[in-house]
């Protein structure tokens, strides 16, 4: 007989999947009743908590080891974080994008934009909506999210811990998450490898006789990225912490070319949105060539910070030598 926490636990898996307007069939392996209720019960506890994902992922690649054969892939763990903070973190990783034939596509990650669900005007998902189209964004952390715009191009996202946020796993598989749909877009990249095949994809896309791109435009902006890297409708709802196809990586390099500070500015294109509409959500390595749009005023403002603490800083060192 399930004591007391067992309750409380099987009552909050039953609420949250109610919640939830999208369901997962549950692996074959549970149906066909190969774990206990106490074995199942012991699994989700241990998926509560960000602090414990890690044990999840640790378990899931005892059965799914084939799929982690690059060591530089980023886990479940690296997305399972705040929409800004997860923006920030984005910049300086590599997107890689493998194609049937082998060849990958690689581009550094220079600028991103969170949209935070809930409050956020902005956001696909203001106010908790969630539809057919969004339910990637209230998905599980690492989960792209693919939405076209104009009728003709696409923007790529990936969603993050949102607020108040609960993500749930049945035996190692992941079910569903319950979060206000927060998502950061990608918005430019820095072309690392496979230049000459994102230069074709962006010709198909342009007119005839358009003059060659330079390899600083290949990715200068979300629907540019997305056909230099032929990030297609159908990757909406990936893991890009498992799929085989698209992931994001380390820098193996370490240092960045052109790295600059990371300057907040408001996000583009979304003047209609009032107040929201000037929030410092889109975040960019300031100096950075393939950068889509520079703010001069952020980086202003980002200057007379950092004068002002060099400032502070120099106060502070000379009154301890005074002192001592």
């Amino acid at each position: 007989r399930a004591n007391r926490r067992e309750q409380t636990l099987l009552s909050r898996l039953f609420t949250a999947l109610v919640m939830s307007t999208r369901k997962r069939k549950l692996p074959p392996s549970a149906q066909a009743g190969e774990q206990t209720p106490k074995e199942t019960l012991e699994r989700t506890t241990r998926a509560e908590g960000a602090h414990e994902v890690q044990d999840q992922e640790e378990l899931r690649s005892q059965y799914f080891a084939g799929n982690d054969e690059n060591g530089a892939k980023l886990k479940f763990s690296f997305f399972n974080q705040p929409c800004v903070d997860l923006a920030k973190a984005f910049l300086g990783k590599v997107l890689v994008r493998r194609h049937c034939d082998g060849m990958e596509l690689r581009g550094r990650v220079v600028e991103t934009e969170a949209y935070l669900g809930g409050e956020d005007k902005a956001s696909h998902s203001a106010g908790g909506k969630r539809t057919e189209r969004n339910a990637a964004m209230f998905m599980k952390p690492g989960t792209v999210y693919v939405y076209p715009i104009y009728g003709i191009y696409l923007c790529m996202n990936v969603s993050s811990q949102g607020e108040c946020s609960v993500v749930l796993f049945y035996i190692n598989e992941y079910i569903d998450a319950v979060g206000e749909g927060a998502a950061v877009l990608l918005r430019a990249l820095e072309p690392l490898q496979g230049q000459d095949v994102m230069r074709k994809l962006r010709a198909a896309k342009r007119r005839d006789g358009a003059r060659a791109l330079k390899d600083r435009e290949l990715c200068n902006g979300p629907s540019k990225l997305c056909q230099a890297l032929d990030i297609q409708r159908c990757f909406d709802r990936r893991d890009l912490a498992t799929d085989s196809e698209v992931w994001l990586e380390e820098d193996s390099e370490g240092e960045i070319p052109g790295r600059g500070e990371v300057v907040s500015a408001p996000r583009i294109g979304i003047e209609s949105h009032g107040e929201w509409a000037t929030k410092p959500l889109r975040f960019y390595l300031r100096g950075h060539p393939c950068v889509s749009v520079v703010n001069r005023e952020a980086e202003r403002k980002l200057e007379r910070k950092a004068c002002c603490h060099h400032t502070k800083t120099k106060g502070h060192v000379a009154d301890d030598l005074q002192s001592s």
